[in-house]
């Protein structure tokens, strides 16, 4: 499965801690993140991602177009409703690929869990059967 990560800048440090805690799994998938917060999973744990530019240069529009193109299966977009900057990556239209595409998606740590959980034990397979991999 590709999963792409996207943190808010102050759910940066929530989303290490979810990826230390989650590592042996996701370390079984391809990931990518936006550039900042890529860069701090990788140094936290040692994760092998795939980082487009940081947020407000432009990496959530990567990301929307890898969506956009099937090829993301998996969104974990931890954001922060109460203090977003201006700078900081629009979740609107991320949401909104993601519901066009039928991409499962967390914006908080309780979903994020229990799609990973889901992940490990095999309920989001259907994604290779609808979009299989070239």
């Amino acid at each position: 499965m590709n999963i792409a990560l996207i943190a808010h800048d102050s759910k940066k440090e929530l989303m290490i801690q979810f990826c230390i805690a989650y590592c042996g799994i996701l370390s079984m998938h391809s990931i990518c993140a936006t550039g900042t917060t890529g860069r701090l999973v990788h140094e936290a744990t040692g994760l092998n991602i795939n980082c487009f530019m940081a947020g407000e240069q432009g990496g959530d529009q990567q990301i929307g177009a890898r969506i956009a193109c099937d090829e993301i299966d998996l969104l974990l977009f931890f954001r922060d409703p109460i203090s977003v900057k201006e700078r900081e990556p629009n979740e609107f239209n991320l949401l909104r690929l993601c519901d066009v595409h039928n991409i499962p998606v967390a914006t908080n740590i309780a979903t994020a869990e229990v799609l990973i959980q889901g992940l490990e034990r095999g309920s989001l397979d259907w994604r290779d059967i609808v979009n299989p991999k070239k």
